[in-house]
C-alpha cells in the first residue's frame, strides 16, 4: 500500500510540550490516540501499523499524533501522568479543530481515551476501546501480586534496554506480539528504537504503572465498542470484560488472539474490521442523557451537597453549618435543579458517584 497523504502538524500543551499530530484521510473526524510505540513519519512504512491506518482512514478523516517524549514530540524536560496526556490529546483537538468526533483509545492511550470522553461528553460522538483497562497495577486498590509482577516487569525493562538493549527489544516485541512472523517482529523492533529513547519509554511505563481512572469509566456516556484479545499477556482478559460492564450499553468484542498488537496476517483482523467498520459507520445514535456537573455548585452548596450525601435532613445540616432549616431546605433545592435532578435521592445517588458522602459526619458542636 502506498503511503497515504498526511499533514503534519504542531501544537502546545498546557505545560508548553509541543505535540506532533497528523491529519490524513477523507470522512467523519476520527481522534486516534494510539500506543506510545508509533511514530506519525514511520508508520506508514511499518507492517505493524500500516493495516489499521489504511482501515480507519478508508472513510475517516483520521488525527493522530505522537506522544509526548515519543516522535516527533517534544522529548526533553517532560513530566508524565494522566492529566498531562488529557492536556495533550485536548490540545490536538483544539488545534484540529474538531468540535466533535468518534474516539478510538489503544491500550494506554484507551485511558486517556476514557478520561477525555467522560469529561468532555458533548466532544466525543462515538468511542472505540481496543485493549483496555482502567488502572496501572500499581496503583491504590490493585492486589499486592499484580504490583509486585509490574515492578518486576519495569526492573527488567531498565536493566535489559541499558545493558543487552538488542536482546532486551526482542525480548519485549516477544511479549506484545508473540506471534509475529520474523518480519513484523523486526519492524516492531525498528519502530521501537525510532519512537523515543529507553530513558523516556521507563519513564511512560512508570507513569502509566500507578494511573487509574476508574472514576471515570462509569462516567463515559457515549456509544462504546470494546475490543481485547482473549490471550493478552501484557493486559489480561478480564481487564477488557472490566472496562465493557462499567460503560453503560457497551459492546464487547472478543478476539481470539494472543497479540496486544493485532496483525493484519491473524484470522482475528477479519472480526475486528468488520465489527469497528460496523460500529463507526451505524447510523447516528440518540444522544445519551449526560447527568449535569456539579462544577456549577458554589462553595457552600458544595456543603450542602456533603451532608445530604451523609442521609442529613435539613433540620441538621442547618445545625451543622449554623443556618436556619430554611436556608438549608432553600440551598438544598438549588442543588436539585442545579443537577436537574428531581428528589432528595437522585441528588444521592449523583453526589455519592461524584466522590461525595464519603467522609464520616463531622461532630455536632
Amino acid at each position: 500500500m502506498s503511503k497515504v497523504t498526511q499533514q503534519i502538524r504542531f501544537c502546545t500543551s498546557r505545560d508548553g510540550t509541543r505535540i506532533a499530530f497528523a491529519i490524513c484521510g477523507d470522512g467523519p473526524p476520527l481522534l486516534l490516540a494510539q500506543h506510545w510505540i508509533h511514530h506519525l513519519d514511520h508508520d506508514w512504512h511499518s507492517p505493524i501499523w500500516r493495516p489499521w491506518l489504511a482501515l480507519l482512514s478508508r472513510r475517516h478523516t483520521v488525527i493522530r499524533y505522537d506522544w509526548r517524549g515519543c516522535g516527533l514530540s517534544d522529548r526533553v524536560g517532560l513530566e508524565f501522568s494522566v492529566d498531562k496526556h488529557l492536556d495533550d490529546l485536548a490540545a490536538v483537538a483544539e488545534m484540529a479543530n474538531v468540535s466533535r468526533f468518534a474516539l478510538f483509545g489503544m491500550a494506554q492511550g484507551a485511558r486517556i481515551a476514557m478520561a477525555y470522553a467522560a469529561r468532555h461528553p458533548e466532544r466525543v460522538s462515538r468511542l472505540v476501546l481496543y485493549q483496555p483497562s482502567t488502572s496501572g497495577r500499581g496503583a491504590p486498590g490493585r492486589c499486592p501480586e499484580e504490583a509486585e509482577e509490574e515492578r518486576t516487569r519495569i526492573k527488567v525493562m531498565e536493566l535489559g534496554w541499558r545493558n543487552h538493549p538488542s536482546a532486551y527489544v526482542r525480548f519485549f516485541t516477544s511479549m506484545y506480539m508473540p506471534d509475529a512472523t520474523s518480519e513484523q517482529v523486526r519492524a516492531y523492533n525498528d519502530l521501537l528504537r525510532l519512537t523515543t529513547s529507553p530513558e523516556i519509554a521507563i519513564a511512560i511505563y512508570r507513569a502509566f504503572h500507578m494511573t487509574d481512572v476508574r472514576t471515570f469509566v462509569s462516567k463515559v456516556h457515549c456509544p462504546t465498542l470494546v475490543l481485547h484479545s482473549r490471550d493478552n499477556a501484557i493486559v489480561p482478559f478480564d481487564e477488557g470484560r472490566a472496562v465493557a460492564a462499567l460503560i453503560p450499553g457497551a459492546r464487547f468484542v472478543p478476539l481470539d488472539s494472543s497479540n496486544h498488537v493485532l496483525l493484519d496476517t491473524e484470522p482475528a483482523w477479519p472480526h475486528l474490521v468488520e465489527a469497528v467498520e460496523h460500529f463507526l459507520l451505524a447510523p447516528p445514535a440518540p444522544p445519551i442523557a449526560v447527568p449535569p456537573a456539579l462544577d456549577d455548585l458554589t462553595p457552600r452548596e458544595n456543603e450542602v451537597l456533603e451532608l445530604v450525601a451523609q442521609g442529613l435532613d435539613n433540620t441538621t445540616i442547618g445545625q451543622r453549618l449554623r443556618i436556619s432549616e430554611r436556608t438549608a431546605r432553600n440551598h438544598v433545592s438549588t442543588i436539585l435543579s442545579k443537577l436537574g435532578v428531581h428528589s432528595r435521592a437522585q441528588a444521592i445517588v449523583r453526589a455519592r458517584e461524584a466522590g461525595f458522602g464519603q467522609r464520616s459526619p463531622a461532630p455536632q458542636k
